[in-house]
């Protein structure tokens, strides 16, 4: 206890002595010496004392600079905020990769300004032309470096939730003449500067009540339109994660269900997981027998498929490896549309697509069921580039024109729901049950489906389904070499090769996979 008390000690008072003497602990407060004013932390009329305090381990009051009451507004009625200042030892921790990753504000080219100043300094950059490069590396940095220096790069921290988003400059220049009045009223005690206090009190309540339904009228208003239903799910979405707390795990179960806490070990657990799910397949029987392959010419990639596909793709959507997304092509319009058919003509023709394609960032996504810290219950997403998916797009629509899928498909086809099947299993199993009649039903779990399909079965089903070969050499080459990080709540992990399975993620695997369980189906 230290002799720049508040008055005489009356019992309570004793009270908090004796038990600071017992757990070895000094009151803060009484060691340093101040004002009057800067020691009561109670006010109510004219009592005037001090009945709140901040304790510490006597070893530790050494690390303690200073000690006071700040004198304004009370912080509960008629109790003052004490606030000490000390110096701790702080280790200073090594940001991770995923911390420090810096983005390019895409989001900006929703606004038509920013589109505007977008296309006119690439074109810019390009030396006044309209007509983009005809070589994907060249486009790529040049839409890269002029993206960074239009809409700007993000810090790369994450982002604080704040409770007060609906604060605004009115409601700021309000509390700061509240404050200012409540210090005039400490200062001088007259009937007036209460009055000017207490009016200025009701104002702040007004403009807050005024800057809240404001902001709230906005959000509505944004919810209402076609985009703000989706960032009405984003936003149910986010809640839904962050009462689950699963966001930033930052520790993992090994495979003997240890947990592992440093940040190479998780990086390694993650890298040994996902490589060992895509690379390894299931026992089967393999093939004798082949099939034979569809030799006839393709058509070119017209125009009007590039836009097609540019009109199904969403926006919003996060980017891939290449950090180009689907609203940089939207922006550029016919510029992009040419430069694209050009592109994926290159592709066709050529059989092979550009090496930044093969390359991917793998997001562990939580099943929201089991243990958050084992592996196992997490479904990997992969990143992909956005321009990648485009030429999936394209691929896609003329497959579909190609391959016949049987009616009992419904999953990935248009016009058609897994909720149409539901309905038509429960009319038959109340005719059934009307009948009192047996019905037998089976049901197949197909676990880990994507990551398990044989690309040799895929190349089969497909040759089976009177694709073209052309179009099969194509996908052959858009899954070989693939690689693939994972980026998980310490950051990313090293480079591994996927050998097996279809993409997550990809615009086509939904496609291929009804391609493969159709023929498998038949036979």
């Amino acid at each position: 206890m230290g002799k720049f008390g508040v008055k005489e000690r009356n019992l309570e008072g004793q009270m908090v002595v004796d038990f600071a003497k017992r757990m070895d602990m000094g009151v803060v407060n009484t060691y340093f010496q101040k004002r009057e004013e800067h020691r009561v932390t109670y006010k109510s009329g004219g009592r005037r004392t001090q009945v709140d305090y901040i304790l510490c381990r006597r070893g530790n009051l050494k690390e303690i600079s200073d000690c006071k009451v700040v004198v304004g507004e009370s912080v509960a009625r008629q109790h003052r905020m004490v606030v000490c200042r000390m110096t701790l030892m702080v280790c200073k921790t090594k940001r991770s990769k995923k911390e420090i990753e810096k983005k390019t504000k895409w989001w900006k080219l929703k606004k038509e300004e920013c589109c505007e100043e977008f296309r006119q300094k690439l074109r810019q950059a390009l030396g006044g032309q309209v007509v983009l490069p005809d070589d994907w590396e060249t486009t790529a940095e040049v839409i890269r470096e002029t993206g960074r220096k239009v809409l700007g790069v993000s810090s790369g921290r994450r982002k604080e939730d704040k409770e007060t988003w609906w604060w605004n400059e009115e409601v700021q220049d309000s509390i700061q003449r509240k404050r200012l009045a409540k210090k005039k009223w400490d200062m001088d005690r007259t009937e007036e500067n209460r009055q000017e206090y207490k009016e200025l009190q009701r104002r702040v309540k007004r403009e807050v009540s005024k800057a809240k339904q404001k902001a709230y009228d906005e959000l509505y208003t944004r919810l209402d339109t076609r985009e703000g239903e989706k960032d009405l799910y984003r936003l149910a979405r986010q809640r839904d994660r962050d009462g689950k707390d699963v966001q930033q795990v930052r520790v993992i179960k090994d495979r003997d269900g240890r947990v592992l806490t440093s940040e190479e070990s998780v990086q390694r657990r993650w890298k040994e997981y996902f490589e060992e799910l895509m690379n390894e397949e299931n026992e089967r029987e393999k093939r004798v027998e082949g099939v034979n392959s569809v030799e006839q010419k393709v058509d070119k990639i017209r125009k009007d498929e590039v836009r097609k596909a540019l009109k199904r793709m969403k926006s919003g959507k996060a980017v891939g490896p290449d950090d180009i997304p689907v609203e940089v092509w939207k922006c550029l319009g016919e510029a992009a549309v040419e430069f694209l058919a050009s592109l994926f003509n290159r592709v066709l023709e050529s059989e092979r697509m550009p090496e930044e394609w093969r390359r991917s960032v793998l997001v562990p996504i939580f099943k929201n069921k089991g243990d958050v810290q084992s592996c196992s219950n997490y479904r990997g997403i992969k990143l992909m580039s956005h321009t990648m998916k485009l030429w999936e797009r394209v691929v896609e629509a003329r497959l579909r024109k190609v391959v016949e899928i049987c009616e009992q498909q419904y999953g990935f086809m248009p016009r058609k729901s897994t909720t149409d099947a539901i309905f038509a299993l429960r009319i038959l199993m109340e005719k059934y049950r009307d009948g009192q009649r047996e019905l037998h039903c089976v049901f197949v779990d197909l676990e880990k489906a994507y990551d398990r399909v044989p690309r040799e079965e895929l190349w089969y089903c497909m040759r089976k389904s009177g694709v073209a070969e052309k179009y099969v050499r194509v996908l052959q080459d858009m899954y070989e070499r693939s690689r693939t990080v994972v980026r998980c709540a310490v950051g990313q992990t090293e480079e591994f090769n996927v050998e097996v399975g279809l993409h997550q993620g990809s615009a086509l695997s939904p496609f291929l996979f009804a391609i493969v369980m159709d023929q498998l189906s038949e036979e």
